[in-house]
């Protein structure tokens, strides 16, 4: 917008510089009858505005859409360094807000949608081929390990909701094999409950 209101205001001064000019003519024409000096003071007048004007109007037609541009190249220059240094802020930050809007620890949150990942892909594992359901499983059991090794009692985080819900989720699974035995196969009930949790969790992470 800066540079069609630059161009409008060139052809402004242009229009009004070619506007000017005529009338002098026309009064010089009606003014000749007067004595020469007036006639040569009325030519160097014109003279002076025919070389002077147009000097005026390249002057602000030539350099006012380049003030402009430069304006514009520097406002986009510091929204392009402001975006790099919120970057490398973002890399450094130990904390990452969540889904939930909630700034957690990095750390944290890798660790537990990890858990919710690795344990999901194990519940909803229907290969028959042993080899692979055992990977998963052993996935989810890592997964789970290195879970509780670092954040189990953590005050930081212990009064979050996906904490709360993650308790939730391995406290069915200790007392499901208490029970059944570590070699039994989960039932269809407390695998539905264990991925709702799951769902829940994640909606927090």
């Amino acid at each position: 917008m800066a540079i069609i209101l630059a161009t409008n205001m060139c052809s402004i001064t242009n229009s009004k510089t070619v506007e000017g000019i005529k009338r002098l003519a026309s009064e010089d024409k009606l003014q000749s009858r007067s004595a020469l000096p007036l006639l040569e003071a009325s030519s160097s007048r014109r003279h002076l505005l025919v070389s002077v004007g147009p000097s005026l109007a390249t002057l602000a037609c030539g350099l006012s859409p380049s003030v402009v541009w430069a304006e514009e190249n520097s406002g986009d220059k510091e929204e392009e360094d402001k975006g790099v240094i919120g970057a490398i802020k973002s890399l450094f930050d130990p904390n990452e807000k969540t889904k939930s809007g909630k700034v957690l620890p990095k750390a944290y949150l890798k660790s537990a949608r990890e858990v919710v990942k690795t344990l999901r892909e194990s519940l909803n594992e229907t290969s028959d081929d042993i080899a692979k359901f055992r990977r998963t499983a052993d996935s989810a059991k890592e997964s789970i390990r290195e879970y509780l090794g670092s954040w189990r009692g953590n005050q930081t985080v212990v009064q979050e909701e996906s904490y709360v819900i993650l308790e939730k989720v391995i406290r069915s699974l200790a007392n499901f094999y208490s029970k059944a035995g570590p070699s039994a196969p989960l039932s269809q009930e407390v695998k539905s409950e264990i991925l709702d949790y799951l769902n829940t969790a994640e909606e927090f992470l």
